[in-house]
């Protein structure tokens, strides 16, 4: 589907069954009212197949066209002349302009060795690229995100999240409102741009998951929409359900995921970002609009699972190493279960559990009121598979929207405060301490405060003021990702908790992968205002334990350092089930990290 290019022009093709005659239009022809005709393609192959029954589409190979020529199809409907931009368009003049003729083999790649990290190796870094890259008054775009590649880099970022990028109405948006769902935003620099984008993430050693949307579309700047003049009722037509399926709460644009042609186009658009623009992920936005009509279990929709499972079946099938990711908020499904036990077979779902439970203990006004044995089941909450779930607290919904950034929410007004500054933190080492894929929102190293808002870029300048919190982030990421040899136990499936005391408000956990020195890691989290000093605790194994981090270091901030992490001796008597024990010492609202020396 789409415009293709040929040696002597390129091929033009649509999907438009209820059509009467399509042409195509634009700067080769000067436009010309009447077009350049399209004829029927018979089932099963293009206009040369020898089949006779027809496919639904309309095909004509067209010399002289060149890269870059503007182009629209004109659909002869009952209701008259229809003008549309081309579905499968790889770019737009803009969401209500022309489609462009693109060359998607002609990007040079320069090799692009990169590979995938593994799951349990990557920390994701959620991006709005419009504020990300933003300069006053001017909306970010791919080209100036890639200066700040380095900054990703050095941050120790595995993976971008980038929020949907697809062309959309105006030139501000979050991107959940797509109108061309192959189509990057133009204001954003259209597919060149991104695979620039993608090529600098990748010589960075960064990996790029692309965040989708085909829960509904649009709503607004919409060709779709009775896309060839056919539509049941006052519905949308041929790409979307022509009943109360077709009701979301962001418009009755929901696809027929029972449709043939639709789930093909769908699927189509998520190969196209993982195979032609070399992205390594997706994450699907909404899933339980997907897989449900009104969020609730008994309005299902059978025909969203089973595209669901469909479309990661054929990833795998593919390119087996690339992450899909559900966004969920519903009841609990089995979204990352194989597909052939019944699953949707996506690789990892937001934890949105892990969020609530861990921000309603930072945020709490008292320290009675944090409930540490809630905290340590959102911990375990990933069972025997915690690589399957993603766990944050902050992300683009849950600081917009009525919501504030976990700094603001902590100190409403004063999102710089020490309380701010310290619960903050704790709740970033916290994510990327626990079991699971670390996810932080763009800015959230900075302490970022209020909300998320389009229009409004980072404050860049924090990278000065808070350039201690910065560096805590560094940290936590590289003893995440094992980047000094003495933490692979934070890469590892293994989790225990060695202690959740409701009373101290004290939650210390063990993480492992094979175990030993090197490998085994411990960390201590203080929920309380006071400090713990020299507190008896079950280690795993005898021995000289490390301090690898302290959260309160006046390294990170002058006004921390209330108390002194030091190394020290499992040398004690068995506790918490554990045989032996050390004296641990941990201040107000602060983690404490140990290792062994490899």
């Amino acid at each position: 589907m789409g415009a293709l290019p040929y040696s002597e022009g390129v091929t033009f093709r649509v999907w438009a069954p209820h059509a009467q005659a399509v042409s195509v239009s634009g700067t080769f022809n000067d436009w010309a009212q009447e077009g350049i005709s399209l004829a029927r393609d018979p089932a099963g192959g293009g206009a040369r197949a020898a089949k006779a029954s027809w496919s639904g589409t309309w095909s004509a190979d067209v010399p002289g066209v060149i890269i870059g020529a503007e182009y629209r199809y004109l659909l002869q409907t009952s209701a008259g002349v229809l003008s549309r931009i081309d579905p499968y368009a790889r770019q737009v003049t803009s969401s209500i302009g022309n489609a462009v003729v693109y060359d998607p083999d002609a990007f040079d790649w320069g090799g692009d060795p990169f590979q995938m990290p593994s799951w349990n190796d990557i920390v994701i870094y959620e991006m709005h690229i419009g504020t990300f890259a933003a300069r006053t008054g001017t909306p970010g775009n791919f080209d100036r995100a890639i200066r700040r590649m380095p900054y990703l880099r050095d941050l120790g970022i595995g993976a971008i999240q980038v929020m949907p990028p697809f062309e959309h109405a105006g030139s501000v948006s979050w991107g959940y409102n797509p109108a061309h769902i192959f189509a990057i935003e133009s204001s954003y620099g259209g597919p060149d741009a991104f695979k620039r984008f993608v090529r600098a993430a990748h010589e960075h050693g960064i990996a790029v998951i692309v965040d989708v949307v085909y829960n509904h579309l649009g709503p607004s700047d919409l060709d779709l929409w009775r896309f060839d003049g056919w539509a049941e009722g006052e519905w949308g037509g041929i790409y979307f359900y022509n009943d109360e399926r077709a009701v979301t709460p962001w418009g009755n644009t929901r696809p027929d995921f029972g449709r043939g042609e639709v789930r093909a186009f769908l699927r189509d658009s998520a190969l196209t970002w993982l195979e032609e623009f070399r992205a390594d992920g997706l994450r699907f936005d909404s899933t339980l609009y997907i897989r449900t009509v009104d969020e609730r279990p008994e309005t299902k929709l059978s025909d969203g699972w089973s595209f669901m499972a469909w479309i990661n079946d054929e990833i795998r099938a593919r390119q087996p190493w690339k992450l899909t990711i559900a966004e969920d908020l519903g009841d609990p499904a089995p979204l990352t279960v194989p597909t052939a036990d019944g699953g949707a077979g996506f690789g990892a779902q937001w934890d949105a559990p892990f969020l609530r439970v861990v921000r309603e203990a930072l945020t709490a006004g008292e320290d009675s009121q944090r409930d540490i044995a809630a905290l340590a089941d959102a911990l375990l909450n990933g069972g025997d598979r915690p690589f399957s779930r993603v766990v944050y607290t902050e992300s683009h919904d849950d600081v917009a929207n009525g919501h504030t950034r976990l700094a603001e929410a902590v100190a409403p007004g004063d999102g710089g405060n020490w309380f701010a500054r310290k619960r903050a933190t704790l709740g970033s080492a916290i994510t990327l301490t626990a079991p699971g894929i670390p996810m932080l929102f763009q800015g959230q190293e900075l302490l970022e405060d209020r909300w998320f808002v389009d229009t409004e870029p980072i404050d860049w300048s924090k990278s000065d003021r808070f350039g201690g919190i910065l560096q805590l982030h560094r940290d936590l990421i590289a003893l995440r990702r094992d980047a000094d040899g003495w933490s692979a136990g934070l890469k590892g499936p293994n989790t225990a908790v060695i202690r959740a005391d409701d009373e101290t408000k004290v939650l210390a956990w063990h993480r492992w992968l094979d175990g030993g020195p090197g490998d085994d890691v411990v960390v201590v989290a203080n929920f309380s205002i006071q400090p713990i000093v020299e507190l008896p605790l079950g280690l795993p194994r005898p021995g000289r334990w490390r301090v690898r981090l302290n959260s309160d270091s006046t390294v990170y901030d002058a006004q921390f350092g209330a108390s002194i992490a030091d190394d020290l001796d499992a040398d004690g008597g068995p506790l918490d089930d554990h045989p032996q024990s050390g004296l641990v010492s941990v201040a107000p609202y602060a983690v404490v990290i140990l290792s062994q020396d490899p």
